[in-house]
């Protein structure tokens, strides 16, 4: 046999039925699983942090912060939005998006941005990260962006 089985068929019945008595149902494992998988993909655990970070965004923020095409992001985030990750909300002709409660719980599970922050030196920029300010007139969504400062 192989190393991943036992030699011989044995079954310690009270001990198994303890752990398979705890086992969470089928869909609610379903949902659970399809929570996880939509957080799998690099491009939509990155939109999601960002949604942490910036608690609401539109598609056009999130292409922009995530360095991706807009129909890519929102693409990624109905993919979220079906996980019950994400929420959106219609703003005029804006749909801004922020991470559920479920979401803000398995996006801190991950402790993916504990895990940055340690490995990444205090002050040091992301490659390919700009320098200096980007100037935004007119208040949220409604002004200009001055890509020529940074």
């Amino acid at each position: 046999m192989s190393a991943d089985q036992c030699d011989l068929l044995c079954l310690d019945l009270q001990h198994a039925e303890e752990v398979r008595e705890g086992l969470p149902e089928l869909d609610e494992a379903q949902l659970h699983a399809t929570r996880f998988k939509a957080l799998g993909d690099p491009v939509r655990l990155r939109i999601a942090t960002a949604l942490q970070s910036g608690d609401e965004l539109c598609v056009c923020d999130l292409a922009w912060v995530c360095g991706a095409s807009q129909n890519l992001v929102s693409h990624h985030v109905r993919v979220l939005r079906s996980a019950g990750l994400s929420a959106s909300r219609r703003e005029g002709k804006l749909v801004m998006y922020r991470l559920t409660a479920a979401g803000h719980r398995l996006l801190a599970a991950t402790d993916f941005m504990t895990a940055r922050a340690l490995t990444s030196p205090a002050g040091a920029e992301e490659p390919g990260a700009l320098s200096g300010d980007v100037v935004r007139s007119g208040g949220r969504h409604g002004g200009t962006i001055d890509l020529q400062e940074a």
